[in-house]
């Protein structure tokens, strides 16, 4: 049986060219690697500037788990949805108390991203760029745990893994319900309330936009040096293969209609984005293959409203149409308040086909009259949506018979 240090030297081999570490080696940012592969999800690469950061060795931190970097005053809250996103395979930011070597604490802005492959889909590792925090003092009274974190998914216990246990453990879990967070909520609350306001930090939007540079830069690399060995990787699942594309009528229908939308496969696990118009990506920032296969959930962040996703789940689940005001995320950093429209879309037979989502930035008439609000210009796209899936499945139908 091979060796755990045996596999971590291997976990970059096959996978990249040979010249992946010390390519990662000149990049000034701190982040590290994990292989959630591996027993025990370790640390595989860590970057200088990490190291530094830390004041820890690369041979006290390689094989590792984050776990190492917790300690006391860090949030159980915190770390229980860093280990939902990793059991969900999810992105997540977060602003997170962590300790140095010599015992010293310090905040920073830890932003989890999945490394995935583009063969079949599944994930080979997880990047986590740590950014410091310029000391900042909150003075909400919303509780010591929030810290400003993702909707996405929630981590683990009192000193459980920073990083999330073994795929093992990923694999025999059940997925944690949101619910089960909730009810610790007031558990965790009633531990923390006595911290005083100066304990807690929050990243500003300069150090935000720092961290998602560094993923995009540190993403845009491992993906360079995995196309020398034709296994590719991507920092979304947006590269699925079994994706299945639309017919080209329907695609030049569905080009003809100038606002922006998306529209999702009902029918496919995960309900992936199989159309992305020209004005959505444009409103993005995002590329087309970038945006298809991914979840429409890949335009949350941070900040953006629980209840508003909520409503979104909801509408679907009930297959009824919602409009909701949700801050939404460019593919830059920068954040939008997005008035989106989404409604069933149905086939001719009256089965649910896919669901559209229409977009619009809160504010932007995009040269349209203001005579027109922005639930005309929603509805009026919504219809065009349908017009051109139904009037294709009828002539699909009629051209069988």
């Amino acid at each position: 049986m091979e060796s755990q240090m045996g596999l971590i030297e291997k976990s970059f081999d096959g996978r990249f060219s040979n010249w992946i570490r010390e390519a990662l080696d000149e990049l000034p940012d701190n982040f590290t690697i994990t292989d959630p592969s591996i027993s025990g999800h370790p640390i595989v690469f860590a970057s200088r500037g990490f190291l530094k950061m830390s004041g820890y060795s690369k041979n006290e931190v390689i094989g590792k788990n984050g776990r190492i970097f917790q300690g006391p005053r860090t949030d159980r809250r915190s770390i229980m949805e860093i280990r939902e996103a990793i059991r969900e395979e999810k992105t997540i930011q977060i602003n997170l108390l962590n300790y140095r070597k010599d015992g010293t604490p310090f905040w920073m802005l830890f932003n989890l991203s999945p490394v995935v492959s583009k063969e079949d889909g599944k994930v080979t590792h997880f990047l986590a760029v740590q950014v410091p925090i310029s000391r900042k003092i909150r003075t909400a009274g919303n509780g010591y745990g929030r810290n400003g974190c993702s909707y996405v998914d929630e981590g683990s216990g009192l000193q459980e893994i920073m990083f999330g246990s073994c795929r093992r453990e990923v694999c025999t879990d059940s997925v944690v319900e949101v619910g089960r967070i909730h009810m610790l909520n007031s558990f965790v609350d009633s531990e923390t309330r006595g911290l005083g306001a100066e304990e807690l930090c929050e990243a500003s939007d300069m150090e935000k936009q720092k961290a998602a540079k560094a993923v995009n830069n540190i993403l845009s690399m491992l993906t360079h040096y995995s196309e020398l060995t034709g296994r590719l990787v991507c920092g979304k699942r947006c590269c699925s293969v079994r994706i299945s594309p639309l017919g080209s009528s329907l695609i030049i229908s569905l080009g003809r209609i100038k606002q922006s939308f998306v529209l999702i496969d009902a029918n496919l696990h995960d309900m992936p984005i199989v159309y992305a118009s020209d004005a959505f990506l444009k409103m993005t920032g995002y590329t087309r293959h970038e945006v298809l296969g991914c979840n429409f959930r890949f335009l949350d962040g941070p900040d953006t409203d629980m209840k508003a996703i909520c409503q979104i789940r909801e509408s679907i689940e009930s297959e009824r149409a919602s409009s909701v005001r949700i801050l939404s995320y460019r593919k830059d950093g920068c954040t939008f308040w997005n008035l989106l429209h989404i409604s069933p879309v149905r086939n001719a037979s009256g089965k649910i086909a896919f669901y559209a989502g229409v977009q619009i930035v809160e504010g932007c008439t995009n040269g349209v009259s203001d005579a027109m609000s922005p639930e005309m210009r929603q509805l009026g796209a919504m219809g065009a949506i349908k017009v051109a899936v139904r009037s294709l499945s009828m002539c699909a139908g009629s051209s069988k018979s």
